[in-house]
């Protein structure tokens, strides 16, 4: 059974480079445009990991979390932080708020597979 990894990115084209860097990796891809749209989509699926971006409209990447971490059958999905925010600050909210990691954009499909191959297996 291929394992689930869900991008959440309001951005079509980075939604299209991670899903294909994913599927050749034979990993099952489920898309999101956003926070609100992520959460809605994973009723009843089981996700193996989510690749978040932080700045999306309806519901950021930040609120996401929050609300993933508050179900309690969610709280141990590892949550991969892929934005343009390189900023410590922020780096240090989403981790409080429950992210696993943090990759900034641009990003080499083979530094986002290690990645992920280290965070879902």
């Amino acid at each position: 059974m291929k394992k689930v990894i869900m991008t959440v990115d309001d951005s079509i084209s980075i939604r299209r480079m991670v899903g294909i860097t994913l599927r050749n990796a034979d990993y099952e891809v489920l898309e999101a445009v956003d926070g609100k749209d992520a959460l809605s989509k994973m009723n009843g699926i089981n996700v193996t990991m989510i690749i978040l971006d932080l700045y999306m409209p309806e519901m950021n990447g930040i609120e996401f979390i929050c609300s993933l971490r508050s179900d309690p059958t969610c709280r141990y999905i590892p949550i991969l932080m892929l934005t343009t925010e390189s900023e410590k600050a922020k780096k240090n909210e989403g981790k409080s708020a429950g992210a696993t990691g943090w990759m900034v954009k641009p990003f080499k499909p083979e530094q986002l597979l290690s990645v992920v191959r280290r965070l879902a297996g």
